[in-house]
């Protein structure tokens, strides 16, 4: 019924050179970024954030799409207009975030489970009449000693396909987002492995719950040493192991993969991204991003809280935005943050 819809819906999200601005952050963790600029996390303060993040002027150049809160696509403009519809007017998609968050996982120590599809479907209709076109779900896979479980695989990734199915029923394309996570001591190779489980068994169950790859953008964590591992892998071999997992498992099918930036810092996740564009022209998908903190952080360092500082903190969004799209072809070199700074 929506497939032309769905179609272009997700070429656009991995249209060339564009990535995804995830502006999703839950009520408490957006309060933990802004505790760390000083700035009160109440509702106008953070209307006054969104509204900061998706009103630069030019910035669907490097931007498809933004991923709301459900407080945020409820909200508008300073000047009134709602959100969805000022994102529209700059050539932005509206996505949404509908899950409700990953819970302890029964009977299994250290392993969670996203919850969230009660209710889901209504809520994707309302979502739709809202002006979302797109969804995130996000799943969470902890490493460590004998974790993950097939059992916390299996629950994650049979979420994640129900979700998807209903995405897809709405006329909304859904990001599937199975995060491995950066926490941990565990090495690159032991990523690797997890990853490699964790899509294949991902696409095993969409592919069971009639979900049509063509209609879908996958959300992937790079193939990265855990951030407390004495031996952390240099920029290629993350990316030389990310492509190779990622060829592994992924269909062809598939119209794009975004990454998420998991906690690196905003230049090595650009740097990342870079180095598996370099070396890759004949993938059967681009890869591009959708970051939240490695985009979002010099913006919200530069923005205080003071309306003063909205134009200023613009522009950084803008030019960060701007190097993740040299990303996106292979073209970005360390040196241009040093100019991106002075601009």
């Amino acid at each position: 019924m929506f497939e032309r819809e769905l179609a272009a819906t997700a070429a656009a999200m991995v249209a060339p050179g564009k990535g995804i601005l995830a502006i999703d952050e839950s009520s408490g963790t957006i309060k933990k970024r802004f505790d760390t600029i000083g700035v009160e996390s109440n509702v106008e303060n953070r209307r006054a954030y969104r509204d900061l993040l998706i009103t630069p002027e030019g910035l669907g150049q490097y931007i498809s799409g933004m991923i709301l809160y459900d407080e945020t696509i409820k909200q508008a403009t300073t000047s009134g207009t709602p959100f969805p519809a000022a994102l529209q007017k700059a050539g932005i998609l509206t996505g949404i975030k509908v899950d409700a968050g990953a819970k302890d996982l029964a009977t299994a120590t250290g392993e969670q489970v996203t919850e969230g599809l009660d209710g889901l479907r209504e809520r994707l209709a309302e979502y739709k009449k809202l002006g979302a076109t797109f969804a995130k779900w996000r799943a969470v896979i902890n490493i460590g000693k004998e974790i993950p479980s097939d059992y916390c695989i299996h629950v994650n990734v049979h979420a994640l396909a129900r979700y998807a199915a209903l995405c897809q029923e709405a006329g909304i394309v859904p990001i599937v987002e199975p995060e491995v996570i950066m926490d941990g001591a565990h090495t690159v190779e032991r990523c690797f492995d997890v990853t490699e489980h964790t899509l294949h068994a991902l696409f095993h169950e969409l592919h069971r719950q009639r979900v049509t790859a063509e209609h879908l953008v996958l959300k992937a964590s790079m193939v990265i040493s855990g951030k407390s591992c004495p031996q952390q892998a240099g920029v290629q071999q993350v990316a030389d192991a990310t492509v190779q997992c990622l060829k592994r498992t992924v269909p062809s099918a598939v119209p794009g993969i975004v990454f998420l930036s998991g906690g690196q810092s905003d230049e090595l996740a650009t740097a990342h991204l870079n180095a598996m564009n370099a070396g890759n022209a004949d993938l059967p998908w681009p890869l591009s991003f959708s970051y939240g903190r490695a985009l979002q952080a010099p913006a919200l360092k530069v923005w205080k809280g003071q309306p003063g500082n909205v134009a200023a903190a613009q522009k950084a969004l803008f030019q960060r935005a701007k190097l993740n799209s040299a990303a996106c072809f292979g073209r970005y070199k360390p040196e241009m943050e040093k100019e991106a700074a002075a601009a």
